[in-house]
């Protein structure tokens, strides 16, 4: 009996060596080759960036910038936005939360609040003092946000000690990629300081790197001449210098080349006017890797944020306009930027030590006078008019104009007050002013509040519609413009419908724990934050509703 329980014992002793010595090894192996958890994650927002930008200027791109993300990291090339309007504000927020302005509710820059019945702006906070400024402008925070980033998952699942920092020339920009927990987001502000600022949400005072960088004279070295980077014959991707689609600054007759950048300052802005030049994304970049060092970002057990938003490209836009001679410049540089920027990233992270993705907010429509020109459609909508037409209308149909309180990017509020005065049905003036608009030329489609509420839209420009909209700060009605058709100035080019050339942007994904490749399957902004969580084996914030991107990932 003693001798079969020692067989036993050898036995049982046999199989746990057979146990640990092949299987160990092969966990050891496996716990090694595993992707090690990046210590930084940078996300890069180039505002009003179309997506055939990558493209379009490519000859002219450095192998250090744009051209490195795409051929080392991985593109996705079908990425659209899946809501309207396609503002700087609600891009931001849907990157950083994964959830539609449906649910983050931040659902343009401004909106109507009709339970003070004016409008508001995305980020401000009376409650909040400026930091760094004694502009009582600059009050700003988060608060709006109804619902958490992936940088607050990220602080949360590790105890806050991983750092979130965000920076943008443009407040809303840097408050809402950063979301309610950031360590800080940082803003410029031009006029005649050209410092970065704050706000009291985040801290009382700015850290010395902070000051030591305003006291610098880094954006004095930018405040010269803007010529283009090579000979300007040489940039045949975009239309003839000077143009009548183009704006320009302020005391300069002609919007051509060259700029003369401390000259113009006077009376555009003072430092503002840096907003309006590539030398904004320069400076921008400049601050970013002083973030990384004044910060140790990436030096930490726990993974950092540092979230960047280069503003400079949607003011380039919007002055000079598609096409022209000055954004061509401005993407050539960004890329030179980028290829800088990078290498701070390599040198203070380390390669393997930080993942990285480049999108952008939204993308920008061509000037109708230049589509005009070439026959191409497109056109301008009297707002004023129709506003004035449509109250006209209803004081013939129901003998008062009051029953609108209010009309502002393509939605319409009801007055809900005067409609019980008059015993009105709310759905049915609803559908009353729906059958109007629907009429009126240059209008798309319109949707009804009651719509909206009452059925899923699966297909057309209704369900961009009913992702953009959120109950408690939406209109009444909402209407599209017909494609290229804007409420803007004859220069200059605007942005904010469904159409692809507002909502095809790019997503590139760098680094750590990313393939090399390319993808067409349909992707949007939404699945960033899931993506990143699936690298960083976190959750994702509560209302993300984006897919990950399985075939980006190692």
């Amino acid at each position: 009996m003693k001798c079969q329980k020692n067989r036993s014992l050898l036995f049982f002793c046999k199989r746990m060596f057979c146990v640990v010595f092949f299987i160990a090894p092969w966990s050891l192996i496996w716990s090694q080759n595993r992707p090690q958890k990046p210590k930084l994650v940078v996300g890069i927002v180039v505002d009003q960036m179309r997506y055939d930008y990558l493209a379009v200027f490519s000859e002219k791109y450095s192998e250090g910038g744009f051209k490195k993300l795409i051929s080392k990291g991985f593109s996705c090339d079908s990425n659209y936005l899946n809501y309207v309007p396609t503002h700087t504000a609600p891009g931001h927020a849907g990157i950083y939360t994964g959830a539609l302005p449906a649910q983050h509710g931040i659902i343009s820059n401004y909106w109507y609040d009709t339970s003070i019945h004016k409008a508001v702006y995305c980020v401000s906070d009376d409650s909040v003092e400026p930091v760094g400024t004694g502009s009582k402008a600059d009050r700003s925070s988060p608060k709006r946000l109804l619902v958490p980033t992936l940088g607050d998952a990220n602080r949360e699942q590790t105890n806050m000690e991983g750092k979130t920092i965000s920076i943008s020339i443009k407040n809303r920009a840097a408050v809402l990629s950063g979301g309610k927990n950031a360590n800080a987001a940082y803003w410029f502000r031009g006029k005649d300081q050209g410092h970065w600022i704050t706000s009291s949400y985040y801290m009382k005072s700015l850290p010395q790197w902070v000051k030591d960088f305003n006291d610098s004279e880094r954006l004095d070295g930018y405040m010269n001449l803007w010529e283009p980077l090579y000979p300007l014959e040489t940039y045949t991707e975009s239309r003839p210098d000077n143009s009548l689609f183009e704006r320009g600054f302020s005391k300069k007759d002609k919007p051509v080349f060259p700029y003369d950048i401390k000259k113009l300052a006077s009376r555009n802005g003072g430092y503002d006017v840096i907003k309006s030049t590539p030398y904004g994304n320069s400076y921008t970049l400049d601050f970013a890797a002083a973030a990384l060092q004044g910060e140790q970002l990436g030096s930490g057990d726990a993974t950092d944020f540092l979230l960047i938003s280069l503003s400079s490209t949607d003011y380039i836009g919007h002055n000079f306009g598609v096409n022209s001679k000055e954004v061509e410049d401005t993407y050539i540089r960004l890329d030179r930027d980028l290829a800088m920027f990078l290498e701070a990233l390599d040198e203070q992270v380390g390669k393997d030590n930080y993942v990285l993705f480049l999108t952008s907010d939204h993308g920008a429509t061509e000037n109708p006078q230049h589509l005009k020109e070439q026959g191409r459609g497109g056109g301008y909508f009297k707002e004023a008019t129709f506003i004035i037409e449509l109250k006209d209308y209803l004081s013939k149909v129901y003998g008062s104009s009051k029953i609108i309180e209010h009309i502002a990017l393509n939605q319409v509020y009801l007055n809900k007050e005067v409609l019980a005065m008059l015993e009105l049905s709310t759905s049915e003036v609803e559908k009353t002013i729906q059958q109007y608009i629907l009429k009126q030329p240059q209008i798309s489609t319109a949707v009804t509040r009651t719509q909206l509420l009452q059925r899923e839209f699966s297909e057309g420009l209704e369900v961009l519609i009913q992702n953009g909209f959120h109950p408690d700060r939406s209109g009444d009605i909402a209407y599209l413009l017909e494609p290229s058709v804007v409420v803007y100035s004859k220069t200059g080019s605007d942005h904010g419908s469904g159409y692809d050339h507002d909502t095809h942007v790019p997503l590139l994904f760098y680094g750590a724990g990313i393939v090399s490749g390319s993808s067409k399957r349909l992707t949007s902004s939404v699945d960033i934050v899931s993506t990143l969580a699936a690298i960083l084996g976190i959750q994702p914030p509560a209302a993300a509703s984006g897919k990950t991107i399985h075939e980006a990932l190692e």
